[in-house]
């Protein structure tokens, strides 16, 4: 193995860390040397995860922990270095969304999306950079964004996209504002990947489901979507040696449908 690719002695941190993208990053960074914590919300994720890694030997520690809430944030952080020490790596990878009509939508719908689709974005990046500033030490952030956040993708989707776009233009302005203390930061854009709640949301159009498969899939030059290993091991680059000239970088890894279409979707939450 290259050696730039070599986690080993790195601490690093994964919010969602129980399931999907989390898991998929968690277990390749584990696998490359790394010592991870995840964050969820979810205990019974939690310990199914980290039964998983344990089975594979990997050095995974979960934190119950709500990534929206900045005293639990803090908490977690002090929390963590106590027990751990200072984190090399962030992967903010938490997310929330609502498919729903935006005049029809709550005011208290909206927060929710957006405290911890972006709002915990900024809240872990300050607390992880505040540590390795003081400590003198460089790091590794990545933002897990979304083809969302560059491109109208309808079907209810308007505040999720709206937290995406702020999470690439945050990712730029960070990136710009720890350069010269040795903290990259990046951003991947997905397209739809194949976790268990996207099938979960699939399923619930019904037939509808079907037709919304074939018209992503006509928007991917690749054909197909993306694998949460997809994701991961371009998180991992991102956080290697091998990346280590780039920061505030916002990564398509989606088969070609950003160039392609824009998004490649059905229209508006109606249709």
């Amino acid at each position: 193995m290259d050696s730039r690719f070599d986690l080993t002695g790195k601490l690093a941190i994964v919010t969602g860390g129980a399931g999907g993208i989390g898991t998929a990053t968690t277990r390749l960074l584990a696998r490359h040397g790394a010592t991870v914590l995840i964050t969820d919300v979810n205990q019974i994720a939690i310990d199914t995860a980290l039964a998983a890694f344990e089975a594979e030997n990997l050095k995974v520690f979960g934190f119950n922990t709500d990534v929206s809430d900045e005293i639990a944030t803090v908490k977690f952080f002090d929390e963590a270095e106590k027990l751990h020490g200072t984190a090399d790596i962030l992967v903010n990878n938490a997310y929330q969304g609502i498919h729903s009509p935006p005049h029809l939508t709550p005011l208290s719908e909206w927060e929710r999306v957006l405290k911890t689709s972006i709002t915990s974005y900024f809240l872990y990046a300050r607390e992880f950079s505040k540590r390795l500033i003081a400590a003198k030490r460089t790091g590794q952030l990545v933002n897990i964004s979304s083809i969302a956040g560059s491109s109208g993708i309808g079907r209810g989707n308007f505040a999720y996209s709206a937290a995406k776009g702020g999470v690439n233009q945050l990712t730029r302005e960070l990136a710009i504002e720890w350069a010269r203390s040795g903290i990259r930061v990046n951003a991947i854009q997905p397209c739809s990947v194949n976790t268990p709640g996207w099938r979960k949301w699939i399923e619930s159009e019904g037939e509808r489901g079907q037709a919304l498969i074939e018209n992503l899939l006509r928007g991917i030059p690749l054909g197909r979507v993306a694998e949460p290993e997809d994701i991961a091991s371009a998180v991992h680059f991102l956080v290697s040696d091998a990346s280590a000239m780039i920061t505030g970088v916002v990564l398509p890894v989606d088969g070609g449908n950003l160039v392609f279409n824009a998004g490649g979707t059905l229209g508006n939450y109606s249709s």
